[in-house]
């Protein structure tokens, strides 16, 4: 599915489609680890500047149901060794990550990919994925990939919000879900007004 087409002259989303330049074997390398053989329909892989790295993962089973997933590395994958010239980088791929998992609605689930994938047809076609100095994202959606900076500006912001709605729930007794679902629900009408007043299509 093709991401819409999405005019707002005044917000630009750090995000392109593919990998940002000497991102992709750490990139996948993480992405392996924390996907842990699923197959998701979304996935947003965050690689910070320091610290571990971790992923927020939607998964559709056969049976239409949904998982909500969070994933966090025990230790951070990407390693500098050695000193001076001789430094290497090493990707720390054997270890076991945190992963926490509850049931989504799927009504919710599809819901939210649906809102991420209008929320960031602002990002032009044509535009690569950018370098970040900082805190690099990396998208799978619906088998499209985008990465780049941490949203700032426009509806786009307010996906960091929702990827920490995400992880709350994620570590959310059952009996106490629905309330982080309601949380979400309204974040993503917030989301879709902020669209429309940008000039797009709720």
């Amino acid at each position: 599915m093709s991401l819409p087409a999405l005019a707002d002259d005044a917000c630009e989303v750090a995000l392109g489609h593919g990998w940002p330049p000497a991102t992709e074997n750490y990139g996948s390398a993480v992405e392996q680890l924390l996907a842990g053989g699923a197959a998701p329909t979304l996935m947003l892989t965050r690689l910070p500047a320091r610290g571990t790295e971790d992923a927020v993962i939607l998964v559709r089973g056969e049976d239409g149901s949904w998982t909500l997933r969070h994933a966090e590395a025990d230790q951070r994958v990407l390693v500098w060794t050695g000193s001076g010239a001789s430094m290497q980088r090493e990707l720390l791929v054997d270890q076991r990550p945190e992963v926490l998992e509850v049931p989504i609605p799927a009504v919710l689930a599809e819901r939210f990919i649906d809102a991420w994938r209008r929320t960031l047809a602002v990002v032009p076609p044509d535009r690569d994925a950018p370098f970040s100095e900082g805190d690099t994202w990396l998208l799978q959606i619906e088998g499209q990939r985008l990465a780049g900076g941490v949203p700032g500006c426009g509806a786009a912001e307010m996906m960091v919000d929702q990827v920490e709605l995400l992880i709350e729930a994620a570590d959310t007794r059952e009996s106490r879900l629905d309330k982080r679902w309601e949380d979400l629900a309204e974040s993503l009408d917030e989301m879709a007004a902020e669209r429309v007043a940008g000039g797009g299509n709720g």
